[in-house]
């Protein structure tokens, strides 16, 4: 059972489409959610993002293309399949430069969708991790330790902090967001207003930088977070 127990959302308001997609699916022995809107599907991601989408372009309220934009903005890596009408040639090409890695069209075989799910689920990358001890600058850090070594000077980090630290790290040279932040590291909703994170942030560049308020290495991107560079 390679893919047992495999998350996958499908957005889709046909019910019968639906129904076959899901029972198909659950066959195959992924865990399925479904949900028929758009404002559903990231209300449900935002909450727990699955391991694959299968997002229907043609949706009441807002469209699998808005919902595209956004879920790629917050979840590069995660896998996505556009389910279009079959006259769509602009929604398919559209889709796959907005970041889609596949898409079937309606009406679709269930072992074609099936079989293209598993495909990407196989050839998705490994989420990045940062390693447990890590050089930069004047630091030396222990990630699963929590323990920060400045100019050989042994200092403490605490969870909150190690974990920042250590997502920025793993995607480095990467504008990460906020909400990213949050999700990641503290398993809020992107959708809450906080500023937790520019805090733990603050606390962070006393503790690594050598000018925290000319940072070198935790960079603000003004309007979107924060992007780690050695």
């Amino acid at each position: 059972m390679e893919f047992n127990g495999a998350s996958v959302l499908l957005v889709e308001d046909d019910p019968t489409i639906a129904m076959g997609v899901v029972g198909g699916l659950e066959h195959e022995h992924f865990a399925v959610t479904h949900v028929t809107s758009g404002e559903a599907a990231l209300s449900s991601i935002d909450d727990d993002p699955p391991d694959c989408l299968i997002l229907d372009v043609m949706l009441p309220g807002m469209d699998g293309l808005d919902v595209l934009r956004r879920v790629k903005k917050e979840h590069p890596e995660m896998p996505i399949l556009l389910v279009t009408a079959k006259a769509a040639e602009l929604d398919r090409v559209l889709g796959l430069e907005l970041g889609a890695d596949d898409y079937v069209t309606k009406p679709f075989s269930l072992r074609e969708l099936i079989a293209r799910v598993k495909a990407r689920l196989r050839t998705r990358p490994a989420a990045p991790r940062a390693p447990e001890r890590y050089r930069f600058g004047q630091n030396e850090v222990d990630l699963r330790r929590r323990i920060l070594f400045r100019a050989g000077v042994e200092e403490r980090m605490t969870t909150h902090e190690a974990g920042v630290l250590s997502y920025l790290i793993a995607h480095k040279g990467r504008d990460v967001s906020r909400e990213e932040l949050l999700q990641h590291v503290w398993g809020y909703s992107p959708q809450m207003a906080t500023r937790t994170v520019d805090n733990q942030i603050l606390k962070l560049r006393k503790k690594v930088e050598e000018q925290p308020a000319d940072p070198r290495h935790i960079l603000t991107v003004h309007g979107t977070g924060y992007r780690f560079e050695e």
